[in-house]
């Protein structure tokens, strides 16, 4: 088997914000670009357009920063623990802009703050299971410190897409990539295995009968199955 990479923190803190970036920078060129339509008296007649790029870009901008707000930071929330409420707040602000829709069985419980972000890059890694549109559910279910994360997706059938697993996505949540490092592109799916080991949860992820299946399972719990 072979051995978890162990980034440094500063790296680790480097990718996390390249990441950000990278998710920033097409919505926020279109805000510049749709600005500049306007300010340019011979683009009149592309206003209107322009002024929905705008929208769209800030829509787009305000997903991404709140999602990665909760998930890669929460640094400065009070306490340790995460109301699920805030979770389905972003999860659902998020998913206005993906192309699939959102079902959520989540109760309203205090997850500690680690809990919480393992459970919000699960749901993203989820959403990327049927990047042309599908139905993803989202649940929690156990008692309080022993919660089971569990999400499916499907792919609109319509679509003439496959549900699948994130290229690489096994290998990077096991904390060995099958390139033997990690980058900026991988990172996320890293550090969500790198919260899952922080939290002592076991992480499954597969097909089954075209359905994506993503769990994660307390590792008492895990072992006395």
């Amino acid at each position: 088997m072979a051995d978890i990479i162990e980034l440094k923190a500063t790296d680790l803190a480097a990718m996390l914000c390249s990441r950000v970036c990278h998710d920033l920078i097409n919505p926020i060129g279109a805000i510049g670009n749709g600005l500049e339509v306007l300010g340019d008296p011979n683009q009149a007649e592309m206003a209107e357009g322009a002024r929905d790029l705008i929208a769209s870009a800030a829509r787009q901008s305000r997903a991404k920063l709140e999602f990665a707000r909760l998930a890669y930071g929460a640094s400065s929330t009070s306490g340790t623990d995460i109301d699920t409420r805030e979770c389905e707040r972003v999860a659902r602000i998020l998913f206005e802009i993906e192309k699939a829709d959102l079902e959520w069985n989540v109760p309203l419980i205090l997850l500690p703050k680690h809990k919480a972000k393992l459970f919000m890059n699960m749901l993203l890694i989820a959403a990327m299971s049927v990047p042309r549109g599908g139905q993803v559910t989202a649940s929690i279910t156990g008692d309080a410190g022993n919660e089971v994360f569990e999400f499916t997706s499907k792919s609109d059938p319509e679509k003439r897409q496959k549900t699948l697993v994130p290229s690489g996505a096994a290998g990077l949540l096991a904390g060995t990539p099958d390139e033997g490092f990690v980058d900026a592109r991988g990172i996320q799916p890293f550090y969500t295995g790198l919260l899952a080991r922080m939290t002592e949860m076991d992480i499954s992820i597969g097909i089954t009968d075209d359905v994506f299946r993503f769990t994660a399972t307390p590792k008492a719990a895990a072992a006395a199955v």
